[in-house]
Parts: structure tokens; C-alpha cells; sequence
């Protein structure tokens, strides 16, 4: 089971506050992150996205922000804390897995948390277009996996890593931070795994949890994934939190 860390010094809004939020819909021209669109970003977002800049990035500061519904990325020299008013989400049963997909996935082989910090090194490589994962990002990330929060799942073919995603997972809530592929479809086997993992236990297949990809982008819509306002989001939240710990990681 995952280890709880020091609790926060950090005070971050309440999930009402951020739902009561007003929506500006003024597009940010800032590049943005990929948010586990496999370096497909639309780079723009509404301009109530950004909540905060301050705090710090360690275990237990992560943890809260995730539950009051916000989640980090580098803004200039400090780090700014997201909820975005278009949330992009993806329900389980909702992910669109085409023929060609599934007959690519039998030449790969699916791991869970066998090479995390390797994953996060390739979704961080700075050739990538919109890079925003730095060294910070990395460290605090590889301290929550090794605390048990934050997972891989890898895409593997001839033994080698060629694919992957990372995230952190709070109870019925999967927090996609990035994805990575080297060869064709490697990445979109590793969500599929991820789903089909999550939906494997009695609260997966009732529904009872929830992928967040933070933003929308087109290539993540090509997969199912869909929109919902930031205070539906939120409201859901609470519940997502207690959903138990998805047997899939515990393997």
C-alpha cells in the first residue's frame, strides 16, 4: 500500500472554491505540457487554468494538490498549480480501441512500475516539442513512486522499453502525467493496458474510476477522451478519492 508522506505546510484552495472559479475562456498561447498526448498539444488553455505559483513539489504538497484537484507544471523559475476549466477526462468504458490497435498490441508485452524513472526520462527528453518536464518535476515524481502513489505502465517489445505512461494514482483517480512512444502505437498500447488494468477489479468494471489527462488535446480525443467543466470535475472528485486502491497496482 501506498506510503503516506508528511503532510503539506501549504494551504491550496478548497475543490469549492476552485469549482466557483469564473471561466474566462481567453486562450494562453504558452506551449503547455503534453499531458499524456504523446506530445500532441493544442497549446492553449483558459486563462483561469493557472490557480497559483509558489509552494514546492514535495510528496505530501503533490498529494494534496492532486486531491483539491490541482496538479504542478514549471511556470518560469517557480511552479504553477493548473485546474483547468475544460478538464479532460476519460471514462474506461469509453476509450476507442480500433481493429489495427488490437492486433498491434500482441507484439508488445505490458509492465507495471518496472522501469518508472526510465519513462519519465523518455517523456522528458528535450527534443520533444513542448517539453515542460524538467529535473524537479522528475525527482519529485520518483519520490511519490517510491513512496507508492506514482506508477508506470510500460510497453515493452524484444525486451526492450519502446512505450510508455506515467501518472498517480489516488484511489479511483489515475492522474496521467505524459506518455512516450519510440515505435508505432506503442504508447496507445500502454493506455490500453492501463484501462484494461483499471477495469479489472469490481469498482473498474462499475465505473467507479476515473483516467484525468488534465487537457483535451486532439489525439487524446481520437481515444475517447472527452471534456467536462472544472466543478463537474471537482464534484466527482470527493468520491473518486474513495475508491479503493486498484488491485492492479499492487501486482
Amino acid at each position: 500500500m501506498p506510503v503516506e508522506p508528511e503532510p503539506s505546510p501549504w494551504v491550496f484552495p478548497s475543490r469549492a472554491d476552485l469549482a466557483a472559479l469564473p471561466v474566462l475562456d481567453e486562450p494562453d498561447d504558452e506551449d503547455g505540457r503534453d499531458d499524456a498526448a504523446d506530445g500532441d498539444r493544442d497549446g492553449t488553455h483558459d486563462g483561469s487554468d493557472l490557480v497559483a505559483v509558489g509552494a514546492d513539489l514535495a510528496p505530501g504538497t503533490l498529494l494534496a494538490a492532486y486531491r483539491h484537484g490541482l496538479f504542478p507544471m514549471p511556470e518560469g523559475r517557480g511552479i504553477g498549480w493548473w485546474s483547468p476549466a475544460h478538464r479532460g477526462v476519460l471514462h474506461l468504458d469509453e476509450l476507442r480501441v480500433s481493429r489495427s490497435l488490437r492486433r498491434s498490441a500482441r507484439d508488445f508485452e505490458v509492465r507495471v512500475d518496472t522501469a518508472f524513472d526510465e519513462v519519465v526520462a523518455a517523456c522528458a527528453d528535450p527534443r520533444r516539442p513542448h517539453g515542460w518536464i524538467d529535473g524537479r518535476i522528475a525527482r519529485a515524481y520518483g519520490d511519490l513512486h517510491r513512496l507508492g502513489w506514482a506508477h508506470s505502465v510500460e510497453a515493452w517489445r524484444d525486451d526492450r522499453l519502446v512505450g510508455g505512461l506515467y501518472g498517480v494514482a489516488i484511489g479511483g483517480l489515475f492522474a496521467g502525467e505524459s506518455m512516450f512512444h519510440h515505435v508505432t502505437d506503442a504508447s496507445k498500447v500502454a493506455l490500453l493496458g492501463l484501462v484494461e488494468g483499471l477495469r479489472a477489479d469490481a469498482d473498474g468494471a462499475a465505473g467507479n474510476r476515473l483516467i484525468d489527462v488534465q487537457w483535451a488535446t486532439r489525439h487524446l480525443a481520437s481515444l475517447g477522451v472527452r471534456e467536462v467543466a472544472r466543478a463537474s470535475y471537482l464534484a466527482a472528485l470527493g468520491g473518486l478519492l474513495e475508491v479503493p486502491t486498484a488491485a492492479f497496482w499492487q501486482r
